[in-house]
């Protein structure tokens, strides 16, 4: 593991444990097995941190430069498939789950956790899925704007879902029940746009 990587490890563990404005710079360096200037060399500040460390996840779910541009419904519908499990996959793990609660137990002190979270992490999703239905519209798939038309599947392929994760009331779903939920949010989304 590199010094980058173990100081990456150390600031998410503190800011898991204290919370985002309690951890402290000297702590993580002290974790990570650094000096605080080889730490602010490395990644920089508290901020830079936490965003390298919501980045990290984020890049999961861009969408690779070579997918095929969704040409009718049922490329359409293996392209949405497809993402669709991987972003409940990726939104669902316990992780993600940690850095939005820390979001919103720090959302009054350090209202740039969520700015940061929403900016980095949730634009990606919401970029890749526009990115898809650009491809779609163009292809002559999909009318609509690329925007809401990304939004209302991403409300069908998660609904309140979140929530219950965010409140520990629900279990992360399994690989198959996450592929069936984003089937099912697809099979919608399509009835919506000209039928099944």
């Amino acid at each position: 593991m590199t010094a980058r990587e173990r100081i990456l490890e150390a600031a998410f563990a503190a800011f898991m444990r204290k919370g985002y404005t309690a951890a402290s710079t000297a702590e993580i360096a002290a974790e990570a097995r650094v000096s605080k200037r080889e730490l602010y060399g490395l990644v920089g500040n508290k901020q830079a941190m936490l965003v390298a460390c919501i980045r990290d996840r984020a890049g999961r779910l861009e969408v690779p430069a070579d997918l095929p541009v969704p040409h009718d419904r049922e490329s359409l519908a293996e392209v949405l498939t497809s993402f669709g499990t991987q972003l409940i996959r990726e939104t669902s793990d316990p992780v993600v789950i940690a850095v939005f609660r820390l979001a919103i137990a720090e959302a009054a002190r350090a209202p740039e956790v969520a700015e940061v979270l929403d900016s980095v992490g949730r634009a990606t999703a919401r970029s890749a899925l526009e990115k898809i239905m650009k491809g779609a519209k163009a292809s002559g798939v999909l009318d609509g704007s690329p925007a809401a038309l990304a939004d209302q599947f991403r409300g069908l392929l998660l609904g309140d879902a979140m929530v219950g994760l965010l409140l520990g009331v629900t279990e992360r779903p399994s690989p198959q029940a996450s592929s069936a939920r984003a089937r099912a949010a697809v099979a919608t989304f399509l009835q919506l746009h000209g039928g099944s």
